[in-house]
Protein backbone atom coordinates (compact mmCIF):
# COMPACT_ATOMS: atom_id res chain seq x y z
CA UNK A 1 0.00 0.00 0.00
CA UNK A 2 3.04 2.49 0.88
CA UNK A 3 4.52 1.65 -2.85
CA UNK A 4 1.37 1.79 -4.62
CA UNK A 5 0.67 5.48 -3.03
CA UNK A 6 4.24 6.36 -3.24
CA UNK A 7 3.82 5.93 -7.17
CA UNK A 8 0.72 7.79 -7.34
CA UNK A 9 1.87 10.80 -5.57
CA UNK A 10 4.96 10.27 -8.30
CA UNK A 11 2.57 10.04 -11.14
CA UNK A 12 0.79 13.02 -9.87
CA UNK A 13 3.92 15.41 -9.83
CA UNK A 14 4.75 14.17 -13.43
CA UNK A 15 0.96 15.42 -14.47
CA UNK A 16 1.67 18.74 -13.69
CA UNK A 17 4.27 20.84 -15.35
CA UNK A 18 8.00 20.23 -15.80
CA UNK A 19 8.89 23.01 -13.51
CA UNK A 20 6.60 21.18 -11.10
CA UNK A 21 8.75 17.92 -11.21
CA UNK A 22 11.67 19.61 -11.61
CA UNK A 23 11.13 21.46 -8.09
CA UNK A 24 10.29 18.13 -6.74
CA UNK A 25 13.08 16.42 -8.03
CA UNK A 26 15.43 19.30 -6.65
CA UNK A 27 13.92 18.96 -2.73
CA UNK A 28 14.25 15.56 -3.30
CA UNK A 29 17.78 15.48 -4.20
CA UNK A 30 18.32 17.97 -1.64
CA UNK A 31 18.10 15.59 1.20
CA UNK A 32 20.48 13.12 -0.39
CA UNK A 33 22.60 15.79 -0.97
CA UNK A 34 23.12 16.95 2.48
CA UNK A 35 22.95 13.66 4.23
CA UNK A 36 25.73 12.25 2.37
CA UNK A 37 27.84 15.52 2.89
CA UNK A 38 27.22 15.10 6.43
CA UNK A 39 27.76 11.20 6.42
CA UNK A 40 31.39 12.03 4.58
CA UNK A 41 32.10 14.45 7.07
CA UNK A 42 31.30 13.00 10.24
CA UNK A 43 32.81 9.55 8.41
CA UNK A 44 36.27 11.42 8.08
CA UNK A 45 36.15 13.02 11.36
CA UNK A 46 35.75 9.36 12.87
CA UNK A 47 38.73 8.10 10.13
CA UNK A 48 41.57 10.38 11.30
CA UNK A 49 40.27 10.08 15.26
CA UNK A 50 38.39 13.57 15.55
CA UNK A 51 35.07 11.52 16.50
CA UNK A 52 35.85 8.14 18.86
CA UNK A 53 34.34 5.27 17.26
CA UNK A 54 31.53 3.95 19.62
CA UNK A 55 33.10 0.16 20.24
CA UNK A 56 36.46 1.99 21.75
CA UNK A 57 38.84 1.24 18.73
CA UNK A 58 41.55 3.04 17.21
CA UNK A 59 41.14 5.61 14.39
CA UNK A 60 41.57 3.74 11.32
CA UNK A 61 42.91 6.15 9.31
CA UNK A 62 42.90 4.08 5.72
CA UNK A 63 44.48 0.91 6.71
CA UNK A 64 41.45 -1.21 6.34
CA UNK A 65 41.20 0.00 2.05
CA UNK A 66 44.44 -2.33 1.83
CA UNK A 67 44.45 -4.38 4.95
CA UNK A 68 43.96 -7.43 2.53
CA UNK A 69 45.15 -6.67 -0.24
CA UNK A 70 43.56 -5.03 -3.12
CA UNK A 71 41.62 -8.02 -4.49
CA UNK A 72 40.90 -10.44 -1.22
CA UNK A 73 38.96 -12.29 -3.03
CA UNK A 74 40.81 -12.29 -6.67
CA UNK A 75 40.55 -9.99 -9.73
CA UNK A 76 37.46 -11.86 -11.09
CA UNK A 77 35.08 -10.41 -8.65
CA UNK A 78 35.57 -7.37 -9.68
CA UNK A 79 34.03 -8.08 -12.64
CA UNK A 80 31.13 -9.94 -11.52
CA UNK A 81 29.86 -6.44 -9.24
CA UNK A 82 30.74 -3.98 -12.37
CA UNK A 83 26.82 -4.16 -13.94
CA UNK A 84 25.82 -3.48 -9.89
CA UNK A 85 28.26 -0.25 -9.85
CA UNK A 86 27.23 0.71 -12.77
CA UNK A 87 23.59 0.61 -12.49
CA UNK A 88 24.42 2.70 -9.50
CA UNK A 89 25.34 5.62 -11.61
CA UNK A 90 22.37 5.17 -14.26
CA UNK A 91 20.30 8.42 -14.20
CA UNK A 92 22.94 10.96 -15.39
CA UNK A 93 21.45 10.51 -18.85
CA UNK A 94 18.46 12.00 -17.87
CA UNK A 95 20.77 15.27 -19.06
CA UNK A 96 20.28 14.31 -22.64
CA UNK A 97 16.34 13.58 -22.29
CA UNK A 98 15.56 16.52 -20.43
CA UNK A 99 17.58 18.85 -22.91
CA UNK A 100 14.58 18.75 -24.72
CA UNK A 101 12.27 20.82 -22.71
CA UNK A 102 15.17 23.26 -21.64
CA UNK A 103 14.62 27.16 -22.23
CA UNK A 104 18.49 27.21 -23.40
CA UNK A 105 20.10 23.86 -23.66
CA UNK A 106 23.14 25.01 -24.82
CA UNK A 107 24.47 26.64 -21.50
CA UNK A 108 22.50 24.53 -19.17
CA UNK A 109 23.36 20.72 -20.67
CA UNK A 110 26.90 21.42 -20.43
CA UNK A 111 26.77 23.24 -16.92
CA UNK A 112 24.15 20.17 -16.03
CA UNK A 113 27.07 17.59 -16.94
CA UNK A 114 30.07 19.54 -15.26
CA UNK A 115 28.14 19.47 -11.85
CA UNK A 116 26.47 15.92 -12.43
CA UNK A 117 30.68 14.42 -13.00
CA UNK A 118 31.99 16.36 -9.92
CA UNK A 119 29.22 15.25 -7.42
CA UNK A 120 29.39 12.08 -8.59
CA UNK A 121 33.08 11.77 -8.12
CA UNK A 122 32.63 13.73 -4.63
CA UNK A 123 29.63 12.09 -3.30
CA UNK A 124 30.12 8.45 -4.80
CA UNK A 125 33.39 7.50 -4.12
CA UNK A 126 33.93 9.99 -1.09
CA UNK A 127 30.63 7.89 0.60
CA UNK A 128 32.75 4.61 -0.73
CA UNK A 129 35.87 5.63 0.81
CA UNK A 130 34.57 6.43 4.32
CA UNK A 131 32.55 3.26 4.70
CA UNK A 132 35.29 0.92 3.23
CA UNK A 133 37.81 2.50 5.56
CA UNK A 134 35.19 2.23 8.90
CA UNK A 135 33.77 -1.49 7.91
CA UNK A 136 36.22 -4.10 7.46
CA UNK A 137 35.27 -6.32 4.49
CA UNK A 138 34.75 -9.27 6.62
CA UNK A 139 31.99 -7.51 8.58
CA UNK A 140 30.27 -6.07 5.42
CA UNK A 141 27.27 -7.60 4.52
CA UNK A 142 23.44 -7.12 2.61
CA UNK A 143 21.25 -7.31 5.61
CA UNK A 144 21.91 -3.79 7.08
CA UNK A 145 22.92 -0.57 5.07
CA UNK A 146 26.00 0.13 4.98
CA UNK A 147 25.35 3.94 5.91
CA UNK A 148 23.71 2.40 8.83
CA UNK A 149 26.42 0.22 9.88
CA UNK A 150 29.25 3.69 9.84
CA UNK A 151 26.48 5.70 11.55
CA UNK A 152 26.13 3.14 14.68
CA UNK A 153 29.70 2.75 15.30
CA UNK A 154 30.39 6.93 15.13
CA UNK A 155 27.63 6.34 17.76
CA UNK A 156 25.02 8.89 15.94
CA UNK A 157 21.77 8.39 17.43
CA UNK A 158 18.45 7.12 16.04
CA UNK A 159 21.02 6.37 12.94
CA UNK A 160 18.83 3.89 11.33
CA UNK A 161 15.76 5.70 11.04
CA UNK A 162 17.64 8.78 9.91
CA UNK A 163 19.34 6.89 7.09
CA UNK A 164 15.94 4.85 6.14
CA UNK A 165 14.14 7.90 5.72
CA UNK A 166 16.87 9.12 3.41
CA UNK A 167 17.39 6.08 1.80
CA UNK A 168 13.23 6.45 0.84
CA UNK A 169 13.61 9.94 -0.15
CA UNK A 170 16.28 8.39 -2.63
CA UNK A 171 13.99 6.11 -3.96
CA UNK A 172 11.56 8.42 -4.14
CA UNK A 173 13.40 10.48 -6.48
CA UNK A 174 15.09 7.46 -8.04
CA UNK A 175 11.10 6.55 -9.29
CA UNK A 176 10.08 10.22 -10.16
CA UNK A 177 12.99 10.38 -12.89
CA UNK A 178 12.62 6.99 -14.07
CA UNK A 179 9.05 7.86 -14.73
CA UNK A 180 9.65 10.66 -16.26
CA UNK A 181 11.79 8.95 -18.48
CA UNK A 182 9.48 6.68 -19.41
CA UNK A 183 7.10 8.72 -20.64
CA UNK A 184 9.51 11.02 -22.65
CA UNK A 185 10.49 7.89 -24.29
CA UNK A 186 7.26 7.01 -24.90
CA UNK A 187 6.43 10.67 -26.55
CA UNK A 188 9.56 9.92 -28.77
CA UNK A 189 8.89 6.91 -29.80
CA UNK A 190 4.85 8.09 -30.64
CA UNK A 191 6.13 11.15 -32.71
CA UNK A 192 8.60 8.00 -34.92
CA UNK A 193 5.65 6.13 -35.01
CA UNK A 194 7.51 2.57 -33.36
CA UNK A 195 3.94 3.36 -30.68
CA UNK A 196 0.52 4.22 -30.95
CA UNK A 197 0.36 8.18 -31.78
CA UNK A 198 -1.98 8.92 -29.32
CA UNK A 199 0.44 8.12 -26.69
CA UNK A 200 2.46 11.00 -28.51
CA UNK A 201 -0.37 14.03 -27.66
CA UNK A 202 0.67 16.66 -24.92
CA UNK A 203 -1.19 19.29 -22.64
CA UNK A 204 -0.89 22.85 -23.50
CA UNK A 205 2.01 22.97 -20.35
CA UNK A 206 3.46 20.25 -22.41
CA UNK A 207 3.09 17.13 -20.55
CA UNK A 208 2.29 14.03 -22.12
CA UNK A 209 -0.69 12.37 -19.80
CA UNK A 210 -1.62 9.55 -21.95
CA UNK A 211 2.00 8.31 -22.41
CA UNK A 212 2.11 9.11 -18.46
CA UNK A 213 -0.81 7.10 -17.56
CA UNK A 214 0.62 4.11 -19.41
CA UNK A 215 3.98 4.00 -17.68
CA UNK A 216 1.98 4.39 -14.36
CA UNK A 217 0.19 1.09 -15.45
CA UNK A 218 3.00 -0.58 -15.60
CA UNK A 219 4.50 0.30 -12.46
CA UNK A 220 1.15 -0.81 -10.78
CA UNK A 221 1.37 -4.06 -12.93
CA UNK A 222 5.23 -4.41 -11.36
CA UNK A 223 4.61 -3.81 -8.22
CA UNK A 224 1.76 -6.16 -8.31
CA UNK A 225 4.36 -8.83 -10.06
CA UNK A 226 6.28 -8.61 -6.71
CA UNK A 227 3.64 -10.00 -4.46
CA UNK A 228 1.99 -12.21 -6.45
CA UNK A 229 5.32 -13.58 -8.42
CA UNK A 230 8.38 -12.47 -6.96
CA UNK A 231 10.47 -15.50 -7.71
CA UNK A 232 9.90 -15.08 -11.37
CA UNK A 233 8.18 -12.53 -13.28
CA UNK A 234 9.64 -10.01 -11.07
CA UNK A 235 12.83 -11.20 -10.75
CA UNK A 236 12.79 -11.16 -14.41
CA UNK A 237 11.85 -7.76 -14.61
CA UNK A 238 14.39 -6.22 -12.25
CA UNK A 239 16.89 -8.07 -14.48
CA UNK A 240 15.93 -6.71 -17.22
CA UNK A 241 15.59 -3.37 -16.49
CA UNK A 242 19.26 -3.25 -14.71
CA UNK A 243 20.81 -4.47 -17.75
CA UNK A 244 18.88 -2.60 -20.10
CA UNK A 245 20.70 0.15 -18.43
CA UNK A 246 23.70 -0.72 -19.17
CA UNK A 247 22.92 -1.49 -22.95
CA UNK A 248 21.52 2.47 -22.87
CA UNK A 249 25.02 3.28 -22.46
CA UNK A 250 26.51 0.72 -24.53
CA UNK A 251 24.52 2.77 -27.15
CA UNK A 252 24.97 6.40 -26.18
CA UNK A 253 28.84 5.43 -25.79
CA UNK A 254 28.20 4.33 -29.31
CA UNK A 255 26.11 7.51 -30.51
CA UNK A 256 28.41 9.64 -29.09
CA UNK A 257 31.31 8.20 -31.38
CA UNK A 258 29.42 8.06 -34.52
CA UNK A 259 28.12 11.69 -33.52
CA UNK A 260 31.01 13.46 -34.03
CA UNK A 261 32.80 11.52 -37.24
CA UNK A 262 29.73 12.47 -38.85
CA UNK A 263 29.65 16.11 -37.90
CA UNK A 264 32.83 16.71 -38.22
CA UNK A 265 32.02 14.61 -41.94
CA UNK A 266 29.57 17.08 -43.11
CA UNK A 267 31.82 19.94 -42.55
CA UNK A 268 30.76 20.90 -39.20
CA UNK A 269 33.89 22.36 -36.59
CA UNK A 270 34.25 21.67 -32.90
CA UNK A 271 34.31 25.50 -32.00
CA UNK A 272 30.83 25.10 -32.94
CA UNK A 273 29.86 22.48 -29.96
CA UNK A 274 28.94 23.41 -26.78
CA UNK A 275 30.22 20.94 -25.28
CA UNK A 276 33.09 18.73 -26.50
CA UNK A 277 34.03 14.87 -25.01
CA UNK A 278 37.09 15.23 -23.15
CA UNK A 279 39.65 12.91 -23.68
CA UNK A 280 37.99 12.50 -26.91
CA UNK A 281 38.29 9.45 -28.43
CA UNK A 282 40.27 7.62 -25.96
CA UNK A 283 36.80 8.27 -22.94
CA UNK A 284 34.02 7.58 -25.24
CA UNK A 285 35.90 4.10 -26.20
CA UNK A 286 36.58 3.03 -22.88
CA UNK A 287 33.64 3.77 -21.99
CA UNK A 288 31.99 1.54 -24.64
CA UNK A 289 34.37 -1.12 -23.95
CA UNK A 290 34.01 -0.99 -20.46
CA UNK A 291 30.34 -0.66 -20.22
CA UNK A 292 29.98 -3.24 -23.12
CA UNK A 293 32.18 -5.90 -20.49
CA UNK A 294 29.94 -5.34 -17.71
CA UNK A 295 27.22 -6.52 -19.57
CA UNK A 296 29.04 -9.85 -20.64
CA UNK A 297 31.25 -11.02 -17.49
CA UNK A 298 27.84 -11.28 -15.94
CA UNK A 299 27.64 -14.43 -16.99
CA UNK A 300 30.80 -15.26 -14.26
CA UNK A 301 27.91 -14.51 -11.21
CA UNK A 302 25.84 -17.49 -11.02
CA UNK A 303 22.86 -15.00 -9.69
CA UNK A 304 23.28 -12.52 -12.40
CA UNK A 305 23.50 -14.63 -15.05
CA UNK A 306 19.33 -15.07 -15.61
CA UNK A 307 20.07 -10.90 -16.59
CA UNK A 308 21.66 -12.42 -19.48
CA UNK A 309 19.13 -14.95 -21.05
CA UNK A 310 16.40 -12.44 -19.90
CA UNK A 311 17.56 -9.25 -22.05
CA UNK A 312 19.35 -10.49 -24.60
CA UNK A 313 15.72 -11.73 -25.77
CA UNK A 314 13.79 -8.98 -24.95
CA UNK A 315 16.39 -6.68 -26.90
CA UNK A 316 15.80 -8.80 -30.00
CA UNK A 317 12.23 -8.58 -29.59
CA UNK A 318 12.29 -4.82 -29.32
CA UNK A 319 14.94 -4.81 -32.42
CA UNK A 320 12.42 -6.92 -34.48
CA UNK A 321 9.60 -4.72 -33.52
CA UNK A 322 11.60 -1.88 -34.96
CA UNK A 323 12.20 -3.65 -38.36
CA UNK A 324 9.11 -5.03 -38.58
CA UNK A 325 7.26 -1.49 -38.19
CA UNK A 326 9.37 0.27 -40.33
CA UNK A 327 8.77 -2.51 -43.30
CA UNK A 328 5.06 -1.99 -43.06
CA UNK A 329 5.60 2.14 -42.69
CA UNK A 330 7.87 2.22 -45.84
CA UNK A 331 5.27 -0.25 -47.83
CA UNK A 332 2.76 1.96 -46.91
CA UNK A 333 4.47 5.22 -48.37
CA UNK A 334 5.29 3.34 -51.04
CA UNK A 335 1.89 2.04 -51.99
CA UNK A 336 0.26 5.50 -51.16
CA UNK A 337 3.04 7.18 -53.72
CA UNK A 338 2.13 4.69 -56.62
CA UNK A 339 -1.38 5.21 -55.86
CA UNK A 340 -1.48 9.07 -56.23
CA UNK A 341 0.73 8.71 -59.33
CA UNK A 342 -1.80 5.78 -60.66
CA UNK A 343 -4.31 8.74 -60.18
CA UNK A 344 -1.94 11.26 -61.40
CA UNK A 345 -2.06 9.02 -64.37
Amino acid sequence: MFSAASILLIAGINLCSVRIFGRTESWLAGVKVVAIVAFILLGAAAMVGLLPLHDGSAAPFFSELTADGWFPHGLPIVFTTMLAVDFAYSGTELIGVTAGEAQNPRQAVPRAIRAALWRLVVFFLGAITVIAALIPYREAGVVESPFVTVLQRIGVPYAADVMNLVILTAILSAANSGLYASTRMLWSLAQQGMVPRFLGVTTGRGVPVRATLVSLVGGLLTLLSSVLAPGSVYLVLVSISGLAVMLVWVAICACQLVFRCRYLAAGGRLEDLPYRTPGYPVVPVLALVLTAASCVLIVLDPEQRPALFWTVPFVAICYLTWFLVGRARRRAETGSGEAGEAAVG
